[in-house]
């Protein structure tokens, strides 16, 4: 097989999500599954749906599209607010999608009206992170311009929190959302179907709290690919953190000194790496650089360290390995190296469906390549 490239467990996705929805479930919480960090996989997408998500949600309308094939009855969520030059395209390809803007609104009405269809809303609100969001104040404001829409349906109110700022949900800023929600139903005198709280920065709150109150959908990504949660980045108990890993092959493998000599300067990314110690050490060079992964995240096999990353060139200590140039290296991710390991086209992706273990994907030290 080609490398670099990504191989996704797909079984321990479906045992994911599997598990999140039978726990959110037991407090009448749906799940919707984010593709986003695979790129809109259909693969990744069909696993969730397998796991119980109740439908797919996506930051990009090009994703959304993949995923049409599918199951064209699943409801298809933009995460994003729509931009308003893809008015059309949203509405035909997205069943419902996040908004805070009068103009998108009136451009998605617009667009569902000329295309025949009925698209849903969900109003985002500002709770503190600073992201997207409308201001408390005028959430009453966005609901009737939504309800005075013809072609748009209010299908709920939403917020997103952490992934700015990091301000965790709790029950205060949780409480300003589903008092949002009591004010907007009672005045209105409707019911709205959907209290969307957050993404899985949102799962502790929501599986200990006393006071869950409205929420009934949250939107994962990160909790179901790799096994963690936002807040803190710790693996969730009885999920695998192993659904995903980066494969690179060693180029060049030599006992090279501990430290650079010669007059230093900026190295290709700013400031070169610390280099301390004496000595030598044994180095390999991956072909991996920052055009495939971030090196945030990026978690080398157990007794190797990461020594720098340049575009195209990772090296790394790899200690006493029995390493030769060939041998292929098994990375974990975490989210940022993830997405940007999806989206890179010089990653290739392998997705499995086995029926595997938790430990299907297990770091290796290297593996001789065929």
């Amino acid at each position: 097989m080609s490398a670099p490239r990504i191989e996704i467990d797909l079984d321990l996705v479906e045992h994911n999500t599997r598990v999140l929805v039978d726990r959110l479930a037991a407090r009448d919480v749906r799940v919707l599954g984010v593709t986003k960090a695979t790129l809109g996989s259909p693969g990744v997408a069909a696993a969730m749906l397998r796991g119980g998500a109740v439908g797919l949600g996506d930051s990009r309308v090009e994703n959304l599209a993949r995923l049409t094939d599918v199951d064209g009855a699943v409801p298809r969520t933009l995460i994003r607010s729509p931009m308003l030059s893809q008015a059309a395209h949203v509405v035909r390809t997205a069943t419902a999608s996040l908004n805070t803007e009068p103009a998108v609104i009136a451009a998605l009405d617009a667009a569902a009206t000329h295309a025949g269809l009925r698209h849903d809303v969900i109003l985002m609100v500002e709770l503190g992170d600073l992201r997207e969001g409308i201001a408390v104040d005028d959430v009453a404001a966005a609901v009737q311009v939504v309800l005075e829409s013809p072609s748009l349906r209010l299908r709920g109110l939403g917020a997103n929190l952490a992934c700015q700022n990091g301000v965790v949900p709790d029950d205060a800023n949780m409480g300003v959302l589903h008092r949002l929600v009591d004010r907007t139903e009672a005045h209105h005198r409707l019911a709205l179907d959907v209290v969307s709280s957050g993404n899985s920065a949102n799962l502790d709150w929501a599986l200990t709290t006393t006071r869950l109150d409205r929420t009934n959908e949250l939107r994962l990504g990160e909790a179901i690919l790799l096994g963690t949660e936002p807040l803190r980045r710790a693996p969730i108990d009885g999920l695998s953190t192993k659904a995903f890993a980066l494969v690179g092959e060693v180029i060049e493998i030599a006992d090279k000194p501990a430290r650079p000599w010669g007059d230093q300067a900026q190295a290709a990314y700013g400031e070169p790496p610390a280099r301390v110690g004496g000595g030598s050490r044994r180095q390999a060079i991956v072909a991996l650089g920052r055009q495939d992964v971030d090196l945030d995240g990026l978690l080398p096999p157990p007794g190797m360290v990461v020594l720098g990353m340049s575009s195209d060139h990772l090296v790394l200590d790899v200690g006493d390995h029995p390493i030769t140039v060939g041998d292929e290296l098994r990375f974990r991710l975490g989210y940022g190296a993830l997405v940007r390991a999806m989206t890179s086209p010089f990653v290739a992706r392998a997705e499995r469906q086995v029926l595997g273990t938790p430990d299907a994907l297990g770091p290796v030290a290297g593996s001789a390549r065929r």
